[in-house]
């Protein structure tokens, strides 16, 4: 059985040279975890659902782009491991990929307060995602960022039906300007019910 992992820590950093060495394989090995972890949503989002693997993998690139080095860890580890389930609930990085800069400026111009608006629904319960505290998202203008960080945080009833083999779950932004769902492929519904303690 696999253990669950909920937190990075120190130990759990490979030394840079190594992670350089074995950089290009752990990528690649981590394209095939993420394609179970992830849902379209419409024509521009792509909602990706995070787990320790996904963070450890993007602390270790952060410090190997970045080169900060021993002064750098402390402050991944406080950006990333709020990011990985902890038993209760599902975490995701919501991404609005528009190629067009001009375009990507005026959709993102729109639609502000759309990390707000993402919900889970399934057998009769629906989760409103929560935003990622302390980091917002949305400027004074209206102006929307591009990546959002959210959770959702699940009751021990939904929990349990959400794992239920076979549980249809719509996956929905309900923004004025960006309202679109989609059905969560079993596959990944599968792979996320393995977030719960």
């Amino acid at each position: 059985m696999t253990v669950r992992r909920t937190e990075i820590t120190r130990a759990d950093i490979l030394p840079l040279d190594r992670y350089a060495l074995e950089r290009a394989a752990r990528r690649s090995a981590l394209v095939a975890v993420k394609r179970k972890r992830r849902v379209a949503v419409g024509p521009y989002a792509l909602v990706h659902f995070e787990n320790y693997e996904t963070m450890w993998q993007q602390v270790h690139e952060m410090l190997f782009i970045e080169r900060g080095g021993e002064a750098q860890i402390d402050g991944e580890l406080r950006a990333y491991n709020g990011l990985i389930p902890k038993g209760e609930e599902l975490v995701a990085t919501v991404m609005f990929e528009i190629a067009d800069p001009v375009r990507r400026a005026a959709e993102l111009g729109r639609l502000g307060g759309v990390e707000r608006t993402v919900t889970l629904r399934f057998a009769g319960h629906t989760v409103a995602a929560r935003p990622e505290e302390d980091v917002e998202r949305t400027n004074e203008a209206g102006k929307a960022s591009a990546v959002h960080f959210v959770h959702f945080d699940f009751t021990p009833e939904q929990i349990a039906a959400f794992r239920t083999p076979g549980t249809e779950v719509i996956l929905g932004i309900g923004h004025p300007r960006y309202g679109h769902m989609a059905v969560m492929p079993e596959a990944v519904r599968a792979e996320l019910a393995g977030d719960f303690g």
